[in-house]
């Protein structure tokens, strides 16, 4: 496999790690109030939706026949859309503007919140939760897919399902370890190299827009983790605005 490959790989195991750890959160919640066996059962039918979603869109893609560069600069707008979305929020929790995301916070809410619900409510909390951090992965599988091997964005994400549920099992707990912030704004600093190479490339020629090639990325990453840096730096709240907000 070439470089593009690995990267594109290793961008859909760390952005689906992300989801699946929120996920896993929700169920365990769940599961510590109605049984592990409900809310497995919940979770597994969110998953089964979306793997029924990536089989139908593999099939889908495989039959359609359209011009690969378009292909290319649809998927890069697209990732660029996503990669935006994680990189300003990463960039403003690294600045104090925005509450760091909190899993033990949120464990804690959602067993709140369905400690009096009944077990068809509970259960649909389950459902939901999982369906929506899949739905997220199902999107970077179809993003990514496309460029690299489908087989392999799907494998990635499976792996990183897998490898979310085997540890979190072993620690019956909340992730709380996982440096969140610091995986979202990798993950999105990927997601925006890749995208910026694709649009890119796909509308000008890669050879034309890219005369470096897969190395670019590197750099195109490099630009985007020194840039996402400096303007958390530049916006970071003074500890004393901070404390004179909350006092």
């Amino acid at each position: 496999m070439n470089a593009t490959q690995w990267g594109g790989m290793g961008a859909i195991f760390l952005a689906s790690g992300v989801e699946w750890v929120e996920a896993f959160t929700i169920v365990l919640a769940v599961a510590l109030t109605i049984g592990w066996a409900r809310a497995a059962g919940a979770a597994l039918a969110a998953l089964a939706v979306v793997a029924g979603l990536i089989a139908v869109t593999g099939i889908g893609l495989a039959v359609v026949q359209a011009d690969i560069g378009l292909i290319r600069a649809a998927i890069g707008l697209f990732l660029l859309l996503f990669g935006l979305r994680w990189y300003v929020k990463a960039i403003r929790r690294y600045a104090g503007r925005t509450r760091l995301h909190d899993e033990a916070a949120e464990f804690a809410e959602t067993r709140k919140a369905i400690d009096h619900a009944e077990t068809r409510v509970a259960w649909a909390v389950a459902f939901k939760g999982v369906l929506l951090e899949g739905l997220e992965v199902w999107l970077l599988v179809v993003a990514l897919g496309r460029t690299i091997s489908y087989g392999q964005a799907t494998a990635s994400a499976l792996a990183a399902l897998l490898a979310v549920i085997a540890v979190g099992l072993v620690l019956r707990k909340p992730l709380t370890k996982v440096p969140e912030n610091t995986l979202k704004f990798t993950v999105a600093c990927a997601l925006l190299s890749f995208g910026t190479f694709w649009s890119l490339g796909g509308l000008l020629g890669e050879a034309q827009a890219w005369p470096l090639g897969d190395a670019t990325l590197l750099l195109l990453f490099a630009v985007y983790v020194v840039a996402g840096r400096l303007a958390a730096f530049k916006l970071r709240v003074p500890m004393a605005g901070v404390q004179g907000a909350g006092a």
